[in-house]
């Protein structure tokens, strides 16, 4: 596995219950910051095989991403039950739902 995969996989296994991420943060993180849409086909292709929570990664916008209605329903769902506070029906308050792994409190 190459680092920049591994290091994905892992800020994304540590994003909390409550809290999400978007694909650029976690690109950025990795330390690729222009590589967003790789951060999508490592979710795409391994969320199953390393229990990734999928559903805790969003767009730049703040919104789900999925174009399919029913996988965009369930991810919806999914971080509601978290706790997740959506300002409309598909946009996340990313002010009080962003993680920030690096900030200081």
């Amino acid at each position: 596995m190459k680092p920049f995969t591994s290091k994905v996989i892992s800020i994304i296994q540590s994003i909390p219950e409550g809290y999400v991420m978007t694909y650029g943060q976690i690109a950025k993180e990795a330390g690729s910051p222009r590589a967003a849409r790789q951060v999508v086909r490592i979710l795409h292709s391994m969320s199953r095989k390393h229990a990734l929570p999928w559903h805790r990664v969003i767009n730049s916008k703040g919104e789900i991403a999925i174009k399919d209605e029913a996988l965009n329903y369930d991810q919806m769902m999914m971080l509601e039950e978290e706790g997740v506070k959506f300002l409309s029906e598909k946009k996340v308050d990313l002010e009080t739902c962003l993680y920030e792994p690096n900030k200081k409190a």
